[in-house]
C-alpha cells in the first residue's frame, strides 16, 4: 500500500549551494515529496545507481505516507561537522556551533597529514579537554596508513574513527592494531543487505543513515540486528531529510553518542524558513514545513535529471 501511494507523489526539486566544498560537492540538490503524513526527501548522491537509490526513495515514501515511530526523547544531541578546511576555519566553526562534540573530516584528496593534524588540533583547542572528537576518513586509507594516521591524530584524543578503510576485512585488521574504537558507515549502508553484514570483528559502533538504509523503520531493524552502539548521521540533506534522522535518533532505545545531524549549517540556505539547526548542541524532534521551495528551485537541467531519476526508481 505504501509503495502504491509513492507512485502518486509529485517530486519538487531543490538546489542549494554549500558554504564549503563537502564530499566533492559545491551544490547540494534533491527532491521533496508531500504525502498524507508530511514531507519526505529523496536525495541520493549521483554516484548511487538506480538499485541502491531505491532505498533512498523508500525513505522518502515512508516519511510522506506513513510517518515515523513514536519518539522516546524530545531532543537529540548533535555534533558539529567540520569539513576539510584550514585550522583557523575549523576552530571558528566549532566555536560558533555550541556543540560539545565535533566530527572532523580527514583524508581529503590533495591534502596532507599535516593538514589533518592541524585541523584536529584546532578543534581540540576550540572544544577544550572535555569535548569529544571523532574523525571520518570516508574509507580513504589502507590498513598501514590508517594505523599511522590514527595513532598520530589519537594523541589529541578521539572518541572513535569512522570508516577509515573501505572493506570489513581491512577494518577487522585495523582494530587489532589500534585502541581507538572504529565506527562502520559505508560498510553497512552500501552493502547488499545491511541486516546481514557481519560486524563482529570489524566495528565497535554502527553509523545509521535514514535514506541509505531505506527509512527510519529499516534503520531501526539494522540497529537491532547488530546490537552495537549506534550513532545517527545525515546524508547531507535539507531540514526535511534531517527531520527523518532526528526521528530515528529519537526512536532508538539507547542513544550513547551525539548524532551527526547538524549539517544544515553547511548549506547557504534551506528549504524552510525554520531550519533544523542546533541550540545548545541539540536538535528538537519536530516536523519541517518546506516553505522556501520556490526560492530554491533547481535549474531546468537539474530538475530534468531528478525527475528522470524518480521515474527510474519507481520502475
Amino acid at each position: 500500500m505504501i509503495a502504491a501511494a509513492g507512485e502518486q507523489l509529485q517530486p519538487q526539486v531543490w538546489s542549494v549551494p554549500l558554504r564549503t566544498r563537502f564530499r566533492g560537492l559545491d551544490v547540494r540538490d534533491g527532491v521533496l515529496v508531500r504525502g498524507p503524513a508530511g514531507w519526505g526527501e529523496f536525495s541520493p548522491f549521483w554516484d548511487y545507481d538506480v538499485a541502491e537509490s531505491r532505498r533512498w526513495w523508500a525513505a522518502a515514501v515512508e516519511a510522506a505516507c506513513e510517518g515515523w515511530p513514536t519518539p522516546v526523547r524530545r531532543t537529540v544531541p548533535v555534533n558539529v561537522t567540520v569539513p576539510a578546511v584550514d585550522a583557523d576555519r575549523a576552530h571558528a566553526i566549532v566555536t560558533a556551533s555550541g556543540c560539545r562534540t565535533a566530527k572532523v573530516k580527514v583524508a581529503e584528496p590533495g591534502q596532507s597529514r599535516a593538514d589533518d593534524l592541524a585541523r584536529v588540533e584546532a578543534v581540540r583547542d576550540a572544544l577544550g579537554p572535555s569535548g569529544a572528537i571523532r574523525v571520518d576518513a570516508n574509507a580513504a586509507w589502507d590498513v598501514d596508513t590508517a594505523v599511522g594516521r590514527i595513532r598520530e591524530l589519537g594523541r589529541v584524543g578521539l572518541e572513535y574513527v569512522e570508516q577509515p578503510c573501505a572493506t570489513l576485512d581491512e577494518l577487522a585488521a585495523l582494530r587489532r592494531r589500534i585502541d581507538v574504537p572504529v565506527a562502520v558507515d559505508e560498510g553497512v549502508r552500501r552493502s547488499e543487505d545491511p541486516l546481514r553484514v557481519d560486524l563482529r570483528e570489524a566495528g565497535d559502533v554502527v553509523v545509521l543513515k535514514v535514506q541509505p538504509l531505506g527509512g527510519v523503520r529499516a534503520a531501526l531493524r539494522v540497529a537491532e540486528a547488530h546490537g552495537l552502539p549506534c550513532v545517527v548521521s545525515s546524508a547531507l540533506e535539507s531540514s526535511v531529510g534531517i527531520a527523518a534522522g532526528v526521528a530515528l535518533a529519537a526512536a532508538l532505545p539507547e542513544l550513547p553518542f551525539a548524532c551527526g545531524l547538524a549539517t544544515v549549517a553547511l548549506f547557504t540556505g534551506d528549504v524552510t524558513s525554520e531550519p533544523l539547526l542546533p541550540v545548545d548542541g541539540a536538535l528538537p524532534v519536530r516536523a519541517v514545513e518546506p516553505d522556501r521551495l520556490a526560492d530554491l528551485a533547481a535549474p531546468s537541467d537539474v530538475e530534468v535529471r531528478w525527475r528522470a531519476r524518480v521515474t527510474a526508481v519507481r520502475g
